[in-house]
C-alpha cells in the first residue's frame, strides 16, 4: 500500500505536496557533533554534554542499532565493574556524595557502551565526525585559556587558576591538559599524512592546542602528549607503504617539532611562565613525597585493600588518607572492591591488546586507529598518577577503540566470505 493517498484533481487546484521522510541519520549526526564538542565544557556541572546525551541516545535508538558480538566482553566487564561499585556502596547508601558518585559511574558506563555500539556501525564516517567535533571543542577551550592567560577580555578569572596555570573550560589544569591530547594527535596525524586540506589551518590549530597543553603546566599532560604523538608517528611511519609518504612524514614531524619549540621559547620568555615552568618541571612535588604524600598513601592502602573484598567504598579513600587516591587502579579496588578492580584491570589489558592490534594489522581502520588508540593509551597510563575514572572522554575513547575493533572483525568476516561490497573502504 502506498504511503501517500491519491486525491482527485479539479481545475485550478494543486495536488498536495508529498511529505518527505525525516532523515534521522542526518539529524543524529548533527546533534552528535554538538554533543561531542560540548564535552569540552566542564567548568559547569552538569555539563552541556550531559544534557545533550538525553537527546542523542533517544535519536540513536529511533535510528536503529545492532549489537556486535565483539563488544560483549567490554559490556560484560563494565557491568561487573558497576555492579561491584553498587555493592561496595551499600553500607554507605545514606551518604549523598558516594551515592551520586556511583550513579555518575553508571551513567558513564552507559555512555561508554553507547559510544562503542555507535562507532561499530558506519565507523569511518561517524569517527571522523566525532574527531572533528572533539578537536573543535579543544580549539575553543585552548583559545579561551590562552586569551585568559594573556589577560584579555577578563577571561583570566574563569580560564586560569593556581597562579597562572591554564584550565580553559575545565575546573582543573591537569584535566584540561589531558583533554587536549586527542585533538592534538588528530591534527598531528592529519598534518603528517596530508589527509587534511588546509595545511595552514591544521598547523595553526596544532599550535594552539599544543600551547594550551604547555600552559596547563601539567607534568602528566606534557608526558602523555609526547608519548601519544610519538606512538602515533611511529605506527603511521612503520605502516606507510610508500617511500614518498615516509619522507613527507619526516618533513612534517620536523615542522611540528619546530612549531612546539618556537612556541615554548616564546612562552618561556615571559618571566612568570618561566618561573612556573621551573617549579613544575620536576618528577615529583612536595605533596607527592613522604609517608602521607600521594605515593605514600597509595603504598599504605595496598595491604588494607587486600583485607577488604568490597574495598573502602565510593569516595571513602579520602576519609582514610585525607587525600584522593590519584591512581585509578588503586581507586578501582578502593571504590569498587576486588570484583570491580579486577574487571577494570582485565578491561584495560584487553583494550591494550586490541589497540595495538588495530594499529598493526592491515584493515580499512588501521589509519584512524593511529589517532584513537595512542590518545586512549596515554590516558590509561596517566591513570597511575591521576584519577581518570570519571573523565567523560575516557569513555568516548574506549568507545572509539572497541567500535573500531568490532568494525575490523566484521570486515574480516566479510572478507573471508567474499562479501565485501565494491564501495567498501580501501585497505590502508
Amino acid at each position: 500500500m502506498s504511503d501517500t493517498a491519491t486525491y482527485p484533481q479539479s481545475a485550478g487546484t494543486t495536488p498536495p505536496t508529498t511529505r518527505r521522510k525525516v532523515d534521522l541519520e542526518k539529524i543524529l549526526r548533527v546533534v552528535f557533533a554538538l554533543f561531542v564538542a560540548a564535552g569540552s565544557i566542564s567548568i559547569i556541572e552538569p555539563s552541556p554534554f550531559d544534557y545533550l546525551s538525553f537527546i542523542v541516545l533517544p535519536l540513536w535508538l529511533l535510528r536503529g542499532f545492532r549489537l556486535n558480538v565483539v563488544l560483549m566482553p567490554m559490556i560484560f566487564l563494565w557491568i561487573i565493574y558497576d555492579i561491584a561499585g553498587f555493592v561496595a556502596l551499600m553500607p554507605h547508601w545514606d551518604e549523598p556524595e558516594p551515592r551520586l558518585f556511583q550513579f555518575q559511574s553508571l551513567y558513564l558506563v552507559i555512555m561508554g557502551i553507547f559510544f562503542a555500539m555507535f562507532f561499530s556501525e558506519e565507523t569511518e564516517e561517524r569517527l571522523e565526525l566525532a574527531l572533528k567535533a572533539f578537536t573543535f571543542g579543544c580549539l575553543i577551550s585552548a583559545s579561551l585559556g590562552i586569551l585568559g592567560y594573556l589577560g584579555l577580555f577578563g577571561l583570566a578569572e574563569y580560564t586560569t587558576m593556581y597562579e597562572g596555570r591554564v584550565s580553559g573550560t575545565f575546573k582543573d589544569p591537569n584535566v584540561f591538559g589531558s583533554y587536549m591530547i586527542l585533538g592534538l594527535v588528530y591534527l598531528g596525524h592529519g598534518m603528517i599524512t596530508g589527509r587534511m586540506r588546509n595545511t595552514f589551518l591544521v598547523m595553526l590549530g596544532f599550535g594552539i592546542i599544543a600551547a594550551g597543553v604547555f600552559l596547563s603546566f601539567s607534568r602528566g599532560s606534557w608526558a602523555a602528549s609526547a608519548v601519544a604523538l610519538l606512538t602515533m608517528f611511529v605506527a603511521t611511519f612503520l605502516t606507510a607503504e610508500e617511500v614518498a609518504m615516509r619522507r613527507r612524514m619526516l618533513l612534517w614531524a620536523a615542522t611540528a617539532i619546530a612549531i612546539i619549540v618556537i612556541a615554548v621559547i616564546v612562552i618561556l620568555s615571559i618571566d612568570t611562565a618561566r618561573e612556573l615552568f621551573l617549579q613544575r618541571a620536576t618528577v615529583t612535588q612536595d605533596y607527592d613525597e613522604g609517608l602521607t604524600g600521594r605515593f605514600g598513601n597509595q603504598l599504605r592502602s595496598l595491604p588494607m585493600l587486600l583485607e577488604l573484598p568490597n574495598g573502602f567504598g565510593p569516595l571513602r579513600f579520602r576519609l582514610v588518607f585525607f587525600l584522593e587516591p590519584h591512581n585509578s587502579y588503586i581507586n578501582a579496588f578502593s571504590a569498587y572492591g576486588w570484583a570491580g578492580g579486577f574487571a577494570w584491570l582485565i578491561l584495560v589489558a584487553s583494550t591494550f591488546f586490541i589497540g595495538f592490534r588495530l594499529m598493526i594489522v592491515k584493515s580499512p581502520y588501521r589509519s584512524i586507529s593511529h589517532v584513537c588508540w595512542p590518545a586512549l593509551m596515554v590516558l590509561l597510563l596517566q591513570g597511575f598518577q591521576i584519577d581518570i575514572d570519571h573523565w567523560r572522554w575516557v569513555f568516548l575513547s574506549f568507545g572509539t577503540v572497541w567500535g573500531l575493533e568490532a568494525a575490523r572483525v566484521r570486515w574480516k568476516w566479510q572478507q573471508r566470505r567474499s562479501l565485501i561490497r565494491p564501495e567498501a573502504p580501501p585497505v590502508r
